[in-house]
């Protein structure tokens, strides 16, 4: 199980989802306040089901296509943080809520991108089993 790259590529976007959103902020206001993602809960719960889901997927390793599926699912819920990210920067109003852009928004990327070397490296694995039972 820990022996395999792909379970590097879940815990290092485990880490990036749970452990960077206390670090590093999302925006700032106009009121000079620092929002982080622990401040709206709607960001906080989803930065963290994403965490859950890389370490769910970390101890299915007996079944890849499961695991497979489950990182498929968690790129999604990335994209759709990331979707949030860029509509609250990105306001109707014209940037009434957030003047400076933090770094933090870009951790759904940086996830995304660890995500799918994961899934890149369990596809990996069961092409290499699928070629192994045909030549028993």
């Amino acid at each position: 199980m820990l022996q395999r790259i792909q379970t590097v590529y879940l815990l290092i976007a485990a880490i990036v989802s749970a452990g960077l959103i206390f670090v590093l902020h999302l925006w700032v206001t106009n009121e000079d306040v620092v929002v982080y993602a622990k401040d709206n809960l709607l960001y906080l719960g989803m930065f963290l089901a994403s965490a859950l889901l890389s370490i769910i997927t970390i101890f299915k390793y007996k079944n890849r296509k499961s695991q497979f599926m489950l990182g498929r699912l968690n790129i999604i819920l990335n994209f759709i943080l990331l979707g949030f990210f860029v509509y609250q920067s990105l306001n109707v109003s014209g940037e009434t809520a957030v003047s400076e852009k933090g770094i933090g928004m870009l951790l759904p990327i940086v996830s995304i991108v660890f995500l799918a070397l994961a899934n890149k490296a369990i596809k990996k694995d069961e092409d290499l089993v699928k070629s192994v039972d045909r030549l028993r």
